[in-house]
C-alpha cells in the first residue's frame, strides 16, 4: 500500500502545481483579452486618422490646383501690366518730345512733329486730322499743364 499512497500524493502534487499554472494562464489570458480590446480601440482610431488623412490630402490637390491658376492668371496679368507700362513710357517720351518742340517754337504757334504711321489705338495718322487753331492753342496749354506735371513728377 505505500505504494499506491505515494502516487496519490504524487498525483495530488501534481494536481495542486497544474491548478496554480492554469490560474496563472488565466490571469494571462484576461489581460490578452483586455490588451485585445484596446488594440481594437488603437486600430479603430488608426483607421479614422487614415481616412481624415486621405480626406485632407484630397482637399490640399484641389487647393494647390486652384492656386496654380491663380499663379498662371497673376503671371498673364503681370505680363499685360508689364507691356502696358512700357507702351505707357513710349507714349510719354513720345509726348515729352512733343513739349519740348512746342517749348522751343515759342509761344507762338506750336509745330508737332511728324506721328508715327499708327496710332496706339491702330488706326493711321493722317494729314487731315489737325484739329483748328482754337483747338491747337487748347492743347498747347494742356500739353505745357502736362509737361508742369511730368516735371513736377521727377
Amino acid at each position: 500500500m505505500p505504494w499506491s499512497i505515494a502516487l496519490d500524493l504524487v498525483v495530488a502534487v501534481l494536481l495542486i502545481v497544474t491548478i496554480a499554472y492554469a490560474m496563472v494562464l488565466n490571469r494571462r489570458i484576461g489581460s490578452l483579452r483586455k490588451d485585445k480590446k484596446e488594440l481594437e480601440t488603437l486600430a479603430a482610431s488608426f483607421h479614422q486618422a487614415t481616412v481624415r488623412a486621405e480626406d485632407s490630402i484630397g482637399r490640399l490637390r484641389n487647393t494647390a490646383d486652384a492656386l496654380q491658376q491663380r499663379i498662371d492668371k497673376a503671371q498673364s496679368l503681370s505680363d499685360d501690366l508689364s507691356f502696358l507700362i512700357d507702351r505707357g513710357g513710349l507714349a510719354a517720351d513720345r509726348l515729352e518730345e512733343l513739349v519740348r518742340a512746342a517749348r522751343k517754337e515759342g509761344e507762338g504757334e506750336v509745330r508737332r512733329p511728324v506721328a508715327p504711321a499708327a496710332t496706339d489705338a491702330g488706326a493711321p495718322a493722317t494729314a487731315g486730322d489737325e484739329p483748328e487753331a482754337a483747338a491747337d492753342e487748347a492743347k498747347s496749354e494742356a500739353e505745357r499743364e502736362l509737361l508742369k506735371a511730368l516735371q513736377a513728377a521727377r
